[in-house]
């Protein structure tokens, strides 16, 4: 594949055949239902009809102007047509190569292949995007840029119906691909749960009024003959408007989830550089992940706070050239579920025993907790103030009670941060725990830090307290212990990579480091 070649010309039919299934939905309602064809219901139609023909044009001169090649040492694209733009990658810094599919790619036959290199872009560490190609080109360029891709065994599918439990003792061996994990559908309750139902209840309502109204069905006025509103009066009405959004918007998210993570696997794939991890997930819109095991470096478990009675987590991977930050990061390699299946994964992803996530972390001192509070209590007083001022415009002259009343609350969220914190050192890793929104554990691999920093604020000094950050060239690029004892810093980063940080200072001669208050 060293000479230049085109994207798939498929591209440009899948477009124009998109925008003339967009014409459907009106033609069969002027057509058949007789539906008188006004302006104010057509245009959004024939918006949508423009846009789509002005995008296949677009995949037209694209197709036409678009070139790309690779060679044995670099991947190249050239794109342009006014302003011509030439990207070249080296082949040994690519961390991640993605092939997704919508439901029209997939009946066409393509592929969208996404090559990850840790450089920024559309998608975070987008470094080359081809859309889009053939199966069958997709499926060699992932074999070629990750140093081979055998085929996936037919007793992939057959082995994988164990849980993802069964990682801590290593998965289930299906030839040359091990099963880590696979979807369960009682993960389901972990990602419907949330603010964004009424988001997407908001867009289905609006969907369904607007398809209402083509054909002529008044939608409002429907809604309105369910129930006497007036009967039930304006609080009411509210509280079951918004329960019916509730459920309607928990359906919508069921629904995408489902769709999102159909046939959701992790398996680790030999090939033949080494082994890549790989993530293979959807059903209208499908995607395989492959990222390099060699830039592997940690994994980082977040358990939002709102969730986290539920238990819930989300999983990604720390590794080289990949940003945590993207919309679809290729960093996430589980969907997000049980803080328990989370911890068993990670410990799998990481061929780890002991198992990081789940060894008991060394308590930070009490004087953590005291500067909490007194950031609570600086928190509260701004807040008293800042009502004060608006109830003297507003004339509410009570307002600024709502101030001085929030101080359980801060005092309660100071509790839970100081309780997030939390550090210790398991087969080679460093462990640290920290964040009140959303605690977060990282398992470092310690040959992965490549420095160190101590940071004091005049605050932490007084206190005894010290933060100890771990740079490295993986993931967020810093993982930090948070006021942990001002003389555990050095201990703890000499157990980690043990001659780093020791010539630029000591432990005081009496220090002793501290006694071994482990969290549960």
């Amino acid at each position: 594949m060293t000479g230049w070649r085109r994207l798939d010309v498929r591209i440009v039919w899948v477009d124009v055949v998109r925008s003339l299934l967009s014409l459907a939905p009106t033609g069969l309602a002027v057509g058949v239902f007789r539906v008188e064809a006004r302006l104010s219901t057509l245009w959004p139609v024939l918006a949508v009809a423009a846009v789509g023909l002005a995008r296949a044009g677009h995949d037209l001169l694209r197709w036409a102007k678009t070139r790309y090649r690779v060679t044995g040492e670099r991947v190249e694209l050239r794109t342009g047509l006014l302003v011509r733009a030439h990207r070249s990658v080296r082949r040994d810094r690519i961390r991640s190569v993605t092939a997704t599919a919508l439901l029209r790619h997939r009946l066409a036959g393509l592929r969208v292949v996404t090559v990850g290199a840790g450089l920024p872009g559309s998608e975070g560490e987008a470094a080359l995007r081809l859309d889009a190609v053939s199966v069958r080109t997709a499926e060699r360029l992932r074999r070629d840029l990750l140093g081979g891709h055998p085929d996936a065994p037919a007793g992939e599918r057959a082995g994988a119906g164990g849980d993802a439990g069964s990682a801590r003792s290593g998965g289930a061996v299906t030839g040359d691909a091990r099963l880590l994990a696979r979807i369960r559908w009682s993960w389901l309750v972990h990602n419907v749960v949330n603010g964004w139902a009424f988001v997407m209840a908001a867009g289905l309502l609006w969907g369904a009024y607007w398809t209402a109204g083509s054909f002529g069905f008044d939608a409002a006025g429907a809604v309105a003959g369910l129930l006497d509103w007036r009967a039930l009066g304006v609080g009411r009405s509210v509280v079951v408007a918004v329960a019916a959004a509730g459920v309607l918007g928990v359906a919508g998210m069921a629904v995408a989830f489902v769709a999102e993570f159909w046939d959701f696997r992790l398996t680790r794939v030999t090939t033949a550089a080494g082994s890549v991890l790989r993530t293979t997930q959807g059903l209208f819109k499908t995607r395989e992940v492959d990222r390099d095991d060699d830039r592997l470096r940690g994994v980082e478990i977040s358990e939002p706070v709102l969730w986290r009675w539920m238990g819930t987590a989300d999983t990604n991977v720390i590794s080289t050239g990949l940003t945590m930050w993207s919309m679809t990061p290729a960093t996430t390699v589980l969907p997000r579920g049980p803080v328990r299946v989370a911890r068993s994964v990670a410990a799998a992803v990481l061929d780890a025993d002991p198992n990081p996530f789940e060894a008991p972390l060394v308590r930070h001192p009490r004087a953590a907790l005291r500067r909490r509070l007194g950031w609570a209590a600086l928190v509260g007083a701004a807040l008293t103030g800042a009502l004060a001022g608006l109830g003297a415009v507003l004339d509410l002259p009570r307002l600024w009670l709502a101030g001085p009343a929030s101080a359980p609350l801060l005092a309660g969220a100071a509790l839970v941060a100081y309780r997030a914190l939390g550090h210790a050192t398991v087969g080679g890793y460093l462990v640290v725990r920290s964040g009140l929104v959303s605690r977060s554990t990282a398992a470092v691999r310690g040959g992965a830090v490549i420095g160190w920093r101590v940071r004091q604020s005049l605050l932490q000094r007084r206190l005894g307290l010290a933060t100890l950050i771990a740079a490295t060239a993986a993931g967020h690029g810093r993982y930090a212990a948070v006021d942990l004892a001002a003389g555990d810093a050095v201990d703890l980063a000499e157990r980690t990579l043990p001659g780093l940080l020791a010539p630029f200072g000591t432990a005081p001669p009496d220090h002793h480091p501290s006694s071994p208050r482990q969290l549960a």
